[in-house]
């Protein structure tokens, strides 16, 4: 077995978000990648206005996936539901889809069409350069509150602005219908609210509940590799 994790909205380094959940499946002798989307600047090519999107992440994600045959789970986190979504579907070797405070869309939706109407208080959008990111004053407060403060302390330089195109861009499939998924709620997360992710969870086979914030893989890693193993 194998895990591939697809990070989310706005985040740059994806082995950092997940490393501590990723050393200790390492320690059960499970591998680990995680992706880099071309969206968030991650391969050094332009975001923005007329830049990368999610086309580009799908198909980063695809060529991992498909560069193997091992059974393999795809962890989506936020954003990346919307990008495994389409990245996994109709590869033999996904077995499982676990969607984190995430989205399960059905072909021809896009980010834009869950949630709330209007951007959230904690984005910062530039129209004019095309992007979007994280607030960094808000930061901690609304996704790492439950986090040590080392982790809290760092994840602030793993922050990148993305092309907000990404958000209006639909996927051309629904992975979620061809393959097992279990949803985690995280029932603290002050991002995406418990309210919306037991909404989205709707769609998944499974659904499990985790009193943790926005990044359970950093503030509960036991608690996700434990998840994970039982898939």
């Amino acid at each position: 077995m194998r895990v591939v994790f697809v990070h989310g909205a706005c985040v740059r380094d994806g082995a950092w978000w997940w490393h501590r959940t990723a050393d200790l499946l390492r320690e059960r002798g499970v591998g680990s990648v995680a992706p880099a989307l071309p969206s968030c600047g991650e391969t050094g090519l332009a975001c923005g206005v007329g830049g990368l999107g999610l086309p580009e992440d799908v198909a980063a994600v695809r060529q991992v996936l498909q560069a193997g045959d091992e059974p393999t789970v795809v962890v989506a986190h936020s954003y990346g539901g919307i990008v495994a979504a389409e990245a996994a579907a109709g590869i033999g070797s996904v077995r499982h889809l676990l969607l984190i405070s995430s989205y399960l869309p059905e072909a021809g939706q896009s980010l834009s069409d869950f949630g709330d109407t209007g951007p959230a208080p904690f984005l910062d959008v530039d129209p004019d350069a095309g992007t979007f990111g994280v607030r960094p004053e808000l930061l901690v407060d609304t996704f790492l509150q439950d986090c040590d403060p080392e982790i809290q302390a760092q994840a602030a330089h793993h922050l990148a602005r993305q092309s907000v195109q990404v958000t209006g861009q639909p996927v051309g499939a629904a992975a979620w219908q061809q393959v097992p998924s279990t949803y985690l709620v995280c029932t603290q997360d002050r991002g995406t609210p418990p309210r919306l992710q037991r909404d989205f969870a709707r769609r998944a086979g499974n659904v499990v509940e985790l009193d943790a914030g926005h990044h359970p893989f950093l503030s509960r890693p036991a608690a996700v590799r434990d998840l994970l193993l039982s898939l």
